[in-house]
């Protein structure tokens, strides 16, 4: 069973690149299996940070071959500059180390002018999307009408296709939404070059991963978002447009699920979410502050301030059992330091009710009426950064770890000390 699963435990943001950059660290293929670059993976190494979009966080261990799978949504131009940046601080990033599912589907300067128009158009009700095209480009694929990654095998026929679909877009942008055209020569000479430099990069995605399984290969599926964004399972309607749980590894790349050996969920020593909708353990107050100022709380694609909370255990009770967690990995455990309590959500209260279990299905609304009920626990003041055993922790941050396993009913086996690559315990 070659297969590891690692997913975003909270609303995305959780530290998932350092985790997949240790793991990597053991697997022969890493693959992301949903979204585009509306992710953002942040990974610290030699004194360098390197801020990933769409290319696996893998790319920095020279044994590892690196997937886009079938599950994603792919800006060809976006992944060029994505691949010159790394070759540029001398990562080799060439067809060798990055593979592109043919299944993929693409998105076009066009899905991102919709995005934004749609944002607008909504208002006060806006999502919060990053508005890199990601849900125009999912909704053109679900009508069946979008552009794959394999039609830029024949770049002629590509810029054809290409260019019938903006001509469509334009229709609505100029139609719906009152806004002017996009450039159609312009975009479709751009697409078309873009596909003469990412054709030696398609591959067969699911026949890819059957071989390499079949061959014994360790395989690390790389999620992007957090469970609560899932598109069927998550804060509805102020989600992504994407699989984001395990089982979007599954359809994502196109493998059983015999082969899974573990789900790892990733998630921070408090709770963050960018964007709107609910979020019961929000601090508004000075401590809320600190974890964002403390934390670094900014998104790494939009550079948005993150909203800032105590650690909420019901999410991650709801993350283990519509993933099947078999471990936790958490992150930023350093940047409670210095707190004089730290509190834990281990329930809600809905007019009166006690709610032990996340009311995803209920609805944003119902979810945005519900208060925390907490459990209270010690802090610590020590510096946690170049601790690398659980044993030698305070003892009140051990009590904390503590209490997270026996809410969860999952074990933690991995904790994030400090932002640097090496700052980890395991």
């Amino acid at each position: 069973m070659p297969v590891t699963i690692l997913i975003g435990a909270q609303w995305g943001d959780e530290g998932k690149g350092r985790v997949v950059d240790d793991y990597a660290a053991r697997a022969d293929i890493v693959a992301r299996y949903n979204g585009g670059d509306n992710a953002g993976h942040t990974i610290v190494a030699e004194g360098r940070t390197l801020a990933l979009h769409l290319v696996p966080s893998g790319i920095l261990y020279p044994q590892v071959v690196n997937l886009i799978g079938a599950g994603t949504v792919v800006n060809p131009l976006r992944l060029l500059e994505e691949i010159a940046m790394l070759e540029a601080a001398g990562i080799p990033a060439g067809p060798d180390r990055i593979k592109l599912a043919a299944a993929a589907h693409l998105i076009l300067p066009t899905h991102r002018a919709l995005d934004g128009a749609h944002e607008s158009r909504l208002a006060g009700r806006a999502i919060g999307t990053t508005q890199r095209g990601i849900g125009p480009a999912y909704a053109d694929k679900a009508a069946r009408i979008n552009l794959r990654a394999g039609q830029m095998r024949d770049p002629d026929a590509f810029a054809e296709a290409v260019e019938a679909l903006l001509h469509t877009h334009n229709a609505y942008l100029e139609k719906l939404y009152g806004l002017p055209k996009a450039d159609i020569p312009q975009a479709v000479a751009a697409l078309r070059q873009a596909a003469q430099q990412l054709a030696p990069y398609l591959v067969d995605g699911a026949q890819w991963v059957a071989q390499a399984l079949a061959q014994g290969k360790q395989l690390l599926c790389e999620g992007a978002q957090g469970t609560l964004l899932d598109l069927d399972h998550g804060t509805y309607p102020y989600v992504t447009s994407s699989s984001t749980i395990a089982g979007g590894a599954l359809t994502g790349l196109g493998f059983g699920p015999g082969a899974v050996q573990a789900v790892i969920g990733v998630a921070k020593a408090y709770t963050t979410r960018v964007g709107a909708g609910p979020f019961p353990t929000e601090l508004l107050d000075e401590t809320g502050e600190r974890l964002r100022r403390i934390g670094h709380e900014y998104g790494t694609t939009t550079g948005r301030p993150r909203r800032c909370g105590w650690l909420d255990a019901v999410i991650l009770r709801y993350a283990a059992q519509v993933n099947g967690l078999t471990g936790l990995a958490l992150t930023k455990l350093d940047v409670l330091s210095g707190l004089p309590e730290l509190k834990i959500a281990v329930a809600y209260d809905y007019h009166g009710e006690r709610v032990e279990h996340f009311p995803a299905e209920w609805g944003s609304a119902l979810l945005a009426e519900m208060t925390p009920i907490y459990e209270t626990l010690p802090g610590w003041q020590e510096d946690l950064s170049l601790i690398r055993r659980r044993e030698d922790l305070p003892a009140a941050a051990q009590v904390y770890l503590q209490r997270i396993e026996a809410l969860t009913g999952v074990p933690i086996v991995f904790i994030g000390v400090g932002p640097d690559r090496e700052a980890f315990i395991r």
